[in-house]
């Protein structure tokens, strides 16, 4: 196998994919068996790799406290957050998108799920869907036209960056 960055193959089974950022380790393994076979399991590691980069190219930073402005992932508005709910014991990974409605100041979160078991797929999809917001917040604040935040409703189950009716209106 020639040399990919961040995957390496351990054993005659499967791809192992690390990404290391500030400390902090994110890795998968690829089984070829799983896959179907050795080019399979390849893609989806590569695959997995570059959604893992995306996702955790905000956490690129040389402090460890977060920027003034509080966002986290380069985007002006939209920051990424870890919540605590002490009633359940769990952590919860969210993007909350910062906005204004009738001169108050709004957020919007997009809750991707438990810290623990959550997908880099999930966690892309969240972003992308809250900067998707952000976006047609500021378009709409730019061109002097209402912004209906409930386009957004079941962003869960909706691609919608993939939809070319809200992605024309950026």
């Amino acid at each position: 196998m020639a040399k990919v960055k961040h995957i390496t193959e351990p054993d005659a089974f499967g791809y192992q994919v690390r990404i290391v950022r500030r400390g902090k380790e994110s890795s998968r393994y690829f089984s070829h068996k799983l896959w179907g076979n050795r080019n399979k399991s390849l893609q989806a590691a590569i695959t997995w790799r570059d959604q893992m980069l995306v996702v955790l190219k905000g956490s690129k930073t040389r402090f460890l406290k977060p920027p003034k402005n509080k966002t986290t992932t380069g985007v002006t508005g939209v920051s990424r957050t870890i919540k605590y709910d002490h009633r359940k014991d769990k952590s919860y990974l969210c993007y909350t998108v910062f906005w204004v409605k009738d001169g108050k100041s709004r957020n919007k979160t997009f809750q991707v799920g438990n810290v623990e078991t959550v997908s880099a797929d999930d966690e892309l999809h969240a972003f992308r869907t809250a900067r998707l917001f952000r976006s047609c917040y500021e378009h709409a604040i730019d061109h002097d036209i209402y912004f209906d935040d409930s386009k957004f409703a079941g962003w869960k189950k909706r691609r919608l960056y993939e939809e070319p009716n809200l992605n024309a209106a950026v």
